[in-house]
């Protein structure tokens, strides 16, 4: 046959010409100005001309699945694209109030230009939090890009923090930058990434020669114990700091008396995931330079937040790839879905959390999490994902990235996962990418909690005044299914001593050894006749419940439980 197996090659060589034929034309398009090329697409085309470049090489050699390769490529490529896609379609463009005349004068035309080159070097080239939003989505989606290189590549780690550094230097007009990483097994913390000009703020070494090149080294490959040092303070902190006054810090040692030594401004960022530290963004400005700002200080800690997750990623999958070289496709999916579980749920005052979260075997596609957004917002998410492997995995980790981007702004419950169904309902590489979802966003300042659910997962709500329990959410098509589908919000005053709880269908599926399943009934009546225990307490006596129940049956669906009590 013509279509065979062995020149399977051939439309992925062609694949990636075309794509390299693109990316020409768009850069040739971005030089002559007669259209806007977006960074986006240009990073797409390369992802996943690359991708098919290497897939037919693998092919070719016989190393590998060549399609697993092509497939991830176009996964990423497909992701990268769809939240500046949901950009475009749903922020407004801004409107042209006033067209310049082509015939200007020559006179008023350089004096406007010299205004406003004065205006622009008055001003520090910098995020500002909440206005630039297309300036910080590139800034993330370029981490993103960079870690998935990373994932292959031998220095993969180096090249990203590298690209991290260099991005948040020129963002914040800083003179040097370096990246710590915390060594937990050595109780140290040990540079990673270094650039610049930047006045070390530890004691040098007594015998070292005060030269710039012999100190960069120095500082190129230091380490330093997480105590007795501004880095190691910073980590075990794990609070940003900016340093305007180095010579009233105890903490920063001045090396002096030559002028290159002499200590600046500092901003010190903590690299954190939820609760933990994993490292330290650090950058200097000279003496002779003004000093950080706050705002610098707000633009670093932002940017190093985007970083932190990318950063995190390509750790854990290393980690994974090192130990694990020979693993199955649903053992490696298995481990990045774990990635994705919370490993540790955020301390939230008022409140009481209790979860199950028992997975079948394989890869769970059940995923909840709580995010703490802003000081008037409280997110929880359960969800249900439908299918297994990869597949569930990307819609898994679609579905987390963007509500984690999108509950910081001040759109409703119903309108995040409107946003969200319409980015996942888009995408066609699977003919089962959907799942059910509560979304929970709570006021602890109004003591209100706004609820929208998509599919079937539940919500029901246990009033301590009544002593009753409730559910108070209403079925409604699936997350990607239909991008046109809408989700209502529904409010609900909390009161002290009330619960939420949501759950997905595998809990009260279980069945037991004459096949029956686990009642409802049996669930609520659990909540209720406990609601003066601990949340967790509550989720734990749930649990013991169901495995009473099932005795010496298998599991059959994986179950996850989430319980909020206030």
């Amino acid at each position: 046959m013509i279509l065979d197996d062995k020149f399977a090659y051939i439309p992925l060589f062609a694949v990636s010409v075309i794509c390299a034929f693109l990316f020409v034309l768009f850069l040739l398009i971005r030089k002559k100005k007669t259209a806007r090329v977006s960074f986006i697409a240009l990073l797409s085309d390369l992802i996943l001309g690359a991708g098919s470049l290497i897939a037919a090489i693998k092919e070719i050699t016989g190393e590998g699945d060549s399609f697993a390769y092509f497939a991830v490529a176009a996964s990423i490529a497909a992701l990268i694209l769809i939240p500046y896609c949901i950009i475009l379609y749903t922020f407004e463009p801004k409107k042209i109030e006033k067209l310049v005349p082509h015939y200007v004068n020559v006179a008023e035309e350089k004096s406007y230009a010299e205004a406003l080159q004065q205006t622009s070097s008055q001003q520090q080239k910098s995020i500002q939090p909440g206005e630039n939003e297309s300036r910080a989505l590139e800034i993330s989606y370029s981490f993103a890009a960079k870690a998935s290189e990373a994932f292959s590549e031998k220095n993969g780690m180096n090249a990203l923090l590298d690209y991290v550094n260099k991005t948040i230097r020129e963002e914040i007009n800083a003179d040097g930058g370096a990246i710590l990483m915390v060594d937990d097994f050595e109780d140290v913390i040990t540079v990673r990434s270094f650039d610049g000009d930047f006045p070390p703020p530890y004691k040098l070494p007594s015998d070292m020669p005060h030269k710039p090149i012999r100190i960069a080294t120095n500082f190129k490959f230091a380490s330093f114990p997480l105590r007795e040092n501004i880095f190691g303070e910073i980590a075990t902190a794990g609070k940003p700091e900016l340093i305007t006054k180095p010579e009233n810090d105890a903490r920063i040692y001045q090396n002096g008396p030559e002028e290159f030594l002499e200590c600046g401004s500092y901003i010190m960022v903590p690299i954190k995931i939820q609760d933990s530290v994993i490292g330290v963004a650090a950058f200097a400005r000279t003496k002779k330079n003004s000093v950080f700002t706050e705002e610098n200080l707000k633009t670093a800690s932002m940017i190093t937040d985007f970083a932190a997750t990318s950063i995190k990623s390509v750790v854990s999958v290393k980690d994974i790839i090192e130990h694990n070289d020979l693993m199955k496709e649903a053992e490696i999916a298995s481990k990045i879905q774990e990635m994705l579980h919370p490993a540790k749920l955020p301390a939230l005052p008022g409140i009481q959390l209790g979860t199950i979260w028992n997975p079948e075997e394989g890869v769970c596609g059940d995923y909840y999490d709580v995010i703490v957004s802003r000081r008037d917002r409280v997110s929880f998410v359960m969800s249900d994902v439908a299918g297994k492997g990869i597949n569930s995995v990307i819609v898994m980790s679609m579905l987390r990235a963007m509500i984690r981007l999108v509950v910081n702004t001040k759109k409703t419950a119903g309108t995040i996962l409107e946003w969200v169904n319409h980015g996942i309902a888009a995408e066609s590489f699977s003919t089962d990418h959907f799942a059910s979802c509560a979304l929970i966003n709570y006021d602890p300042v109004k003591k209100v909690a706004e609820i929208a659910t998509g599919g079937t997962t539940p919500v029901f709500y246990y009033s301590k005044e009544k002593n009753e329990i409730k559910q108070i959410s209403t079925p409604s098509e699936p997350i990607g299914v239909d991008k046109e589908s809408q989700y209502k919000d529904i409010l609900q005053d909390i009161k002290t001593g009330d619960i939420l709880i949501t759950y997905t269908d595998g809990l009260v599926e279980a069945l037991n050894e004459q096949g029956t399943q686990y009642p409802k009934e049996s669930l609520l009546k659990i909540v209720s006749s406990n609601a003066n225990s601990t949340g967790k307490d509550i989720a734990n006596l749930v649990k013991s419940d169901i495995k009473k129940f099932i005795g010496n049956s298998s599991l059959h669906d994986d179950q996850s439980l989430l319980v909020i009590k206030f």
